[in-house]
């Protein structure tokens, strides 16, 4: 099928199943995706040491990039064929430092779509669902 006739929820299932090659942000900012449902994702995302910020922790940018990613991904789930999406909104809040090397599971869900915006929350949390970071973000949908 060919991608400018595929739904947002057909596009970002064929990105789960390797259908299309990764973006390179998820090299710059490692994350996979794990799966892929209408209004929610969710990813695993890990920071390395490329990810230091001055005082020698990861970047705040690491779980904002990361939340940026769910949150649209999930909001691109909703979009017919043809349709695009743009963040206009994302308020992100850290918890707790994100670890270095430490898988962690990022999430994404959509709260709200209307008809131009679609709105969507996202978690950044560890296996025992302690909360590193949250987001609430706002996609303008593209025509």
């Amino acid at each position: 099928m060919n991608i400018k006739e595929m739904t947002g929820l057909e596009m970002m299932q064929a990105f789960a199943q390797g259908l299309f090659p990764r973006p390179p942000i998820s090299e710059t900012v490692p994350m996979d995706v794990i799966s892929v449902e209408q209004g929610r994702v969710v990813f695993h995302a890990t920071a390395n040491k490329s990810h230091t910020n001055p005082l020698g922790g990861v970047h705040g940018g690491f779980a904002a990039t990361v939340l940026d990613s769910v949150t649209g991904c999930s909001a691109h789930t909703t979009l017919a064929a043809g349709e695009g999406y743009g963040t206009i909104d994302l308020n992100v809040k850290m918890c707790r430092p994100i670890p270095f090397d430490k898988t962690l599971i990022a999430e994404g869900k959509v709260i709200n779509v209307g008809r131009n915006l679609v709105i969507s929350e996202g978690y950044i949390r560890d296996e025992n669902d302690k909360i590193y970071a949250f987001a609430t973000a706002t996609n303008m949908i593209i025509r």
